[in-house]
C-alpha cells in the first residue's frame, strides 16, 4: 500500500524520534564505575560479581568497571573534574584531603535526597557514615569500606628475636625493635616509591608523641608546627625508625614489593590495614604465622580511614547510580561480601561467623576503639599533602634534619594562607 508523502514524512520523523528516545534510554541504563585495582584480588572479583548481579536484577542495565592503580586513578579523577565527561560513580577516600579535593572541584554530587530516600543512615555504621558530613553543601558519597590500620607481625621472627608478647606500649615496641635489630631482622618494611606508604609511620608517630588533641590541631593546621615540640619529636622518631629499624633500601620499592618482602620473611612487621588478611589468604600463606596489634600510641584511638563511592556530577543517570549504591550497601549484599572486600562491613546489620583468627582479632579491635585518627593524606588538603610527602621523604632519605622538618612544613602552610 502506498503511503502519501505527508505521512511518510511524519512516519520518518517519528521513527527518528523513537530511535533517539531508545538511544537515550539505553544510555541511561549504562553506568561507569571508576575504582582501584585492589591489591586484594578477591575484592576485585567480588566487586565485579556485585555489578553482574545488579545487572541481572535490572535487565538492560550495564555497569562498566574501570580499574586503575592509585596514582593513575587520582590523575584520571583530576582530569574528569576539569572536563565535561567523567564516570557515573567514582571511588575515593573520605576526608577533607583526598576525597575533599574532588568535592571542592565540583566532581561530587550531593546525595542528601538519596540518603533520605534509601534511609542509608539507618543501615550504615555511624562511624563509617560520618565522613559524608565533612563537606560543605550537603552529604557527599557513601561508605565503601571502613578501614583500620595496625601492625601485622611475623610470629616466627618475633620468636627468633626473643619477643614473647605483643607490644602494649610504644616503649615496648621500641624495645622489640632493638631485639629484632640484634637478631639481624629489620623491624618494618615499607615501600617508599609510593608516598603514602611510609607516611603511615609518620602519622602514628605524630599520634604517639603529640597525643590526640595536638595531633588533630596540627593536621587541621590550627597549630603552628614549629611551636609544638612534639612535632619535631615525631620527626626525630621517624628518622630513627627509617634509619635503624626499616628494611633497606625502601625508597625505591613499591608497597606491593614491600608486601612480597614481608611474606618472604625479610622483615618482622608491616603497618597495614585490615584488608591485608584477605591479601595474605590469597597469597597462600599460613595465617596462623601472623598476628596483628594496633600501633601502641597510648591515646586509645585507632589509626584508620574510610573509603567512599561518590556519584559524579558528570553522570547522566544519578538516580540509577544511587540505586546501584543502595544495592551495594544492602544487608544481603554486604553479608555476602564479608571477608572479600573488607573484614568489617559498613552495614551495621551484618552478622559475622566462621571468622579466621586474624579477622576475629580485627573485629575485636573495631569493637574496642570508638575513636579514629585519619591518615595524613586524608586530613590535609592536597597541596599540603604533597608538601607533607616531600618533607617525610627527605627526612627518610637523610636530606633534611628532623629539627628542620617541622619548620619547612609550617613555612609552606603559612605561605598558602
Amino acid at each position: 500500500m502506498a503511503i502519501s508523502w505527508k505521512y511518510a514524512r511524519w512516519f520518518g520523523a517519528a521513527t527518528i524520534a523513537a530511535a533517539a528516545l531508545v538511544g537515550t534510554n539505553a544510555a541511561a541504563e549504562d553506568l561507569t564505575l571508576w575504582t582501584l585495582n585492589f591489591d586484594n584480588g578477591g575484592a576485585n572479583t567480588a566487586l565485579k560479581k556485585v555489578a553482574s548481579d545488579f545487572e541481572a536484577a535490572n535487565p538492560g542495565t550495564h555497569i562498566q568497571i574501570v580499574q586503575r592503580g592509585v596514582d593513575e586513578h587520582k590523575t584520571a579523577l583530576r582530569v574528569a573534574a576539569g572536563s565535561s565527561k567523567g564516570p557515573d560513580i567514582y571511588f575515593s577516600w573520605a576526608g577533607l584531603g583526598l576525597g575533599g579535593e574532588y568535592v571542592k572541584a565540583g566532581l561530587s554530587l550531593p546525595l542528601d535526597k538519596y540518603y533520605t530516600q534509601y534511609k542509608w543512615s539507618d543501615e550504615l555504621l555511624p562511624s563509617a557514615a560520618a565522613f559524608a558530613d565533612l563537606y560543605p553543601g550537603g552529604k557527599h558519597g557513601v561508605p565503601f569500606t571502613f578501614k583500620g590500620e595496625a601492625i601485622y607481625y611475623n610470629k616466627k621472627l618475633f620468636q627468633k628475636a626473643g619477643i614473647t608478647q605483643e607490644p602494649k606500649t610504644y616503649e615496648e615496641l621500641l624495645a622489640d625493635a632493638e631485639k629484632l635489630k640484634a637478631a639481624g631482622i629489620p623491624a618494618f618494611t615499607f615501600g617508599g616509591s609510593v608516598n603514602w606508604h611510609v607516611m603511615r609511620l609518620m602519622d602514628v608517630l605524630l599520634e604517639t608523641k603529640c597525643g590526640a588533641d595536638k595531633h588533630d590541631a596540627l593536621m587541621a593546621m590550627k597549630t603552628d608546627w614549629t611551636k609544638e615540640p612534639c612535632a619535631t619529636d615525631a620527626f626525630t622518631e621517624f628518622a630513627k625508625w627509617t634509619s635503624d629499624y626499616t628494611l633497606k633500601p625502601f625508597m625505591g620499592i613499591s608497597n606491593q614489593q614491600s608486601y612480597t618482602l614481608f611474606v618472604a620473611g625479610r622483615a618482622a612487621m608491616m603497618l597495614e590495614g585490615d584488608w591485608l588478611v584477605s591479601q595474605l589468604s590469597g597469597s597462600g600463606v599460613n595465617l596462623d604465622d601472623y598476628g596483628v596489634v594496633p600501633f601502641p600510641t597510648n591515646t586509645n584511638r585507632l589509626y584508620g580511614f574510610a573509603e567512599y563511592n561518590y556519584v559524579s556530577t558528570k553522570s547522566k543517570s544519578p538516580d540509577l547510580a544511587a540505586k546501584f549504591l543502595d544495592y551495594f550497601l544492602s544487608t544481603k549484599v554486604q553479608q555476602d561480601l564479608v571477608g572479600q572486600i573488607s573484614s568489617i562491613s559498613v552495614n551495621k546489620n551484618v552478622q559475622y561467623a566462621n571468622q579466621k583468627p586474624l579477622e576475629a582479632k580485627w573485629l575485636d579491635i573495631f569493637k574496642t576503639y570508638g575513636k579514629v585518627y585519619m591518615n595524613g593524606d586524608q586530613a590535609f588538603p592536597l597541596d599540603v599533602t604533597t608538601e607533607y610527602f616531600r618533607v617525610i621523604n627527605d627526612v627518610a632519605a637523610g636530606n633534611i634534619k628532623p629539627a628542620d622538618a617541622a619548620k619547612q612544613l609550617q613555612t609552606f602552610i603559612s605561605g598558602r594562607t
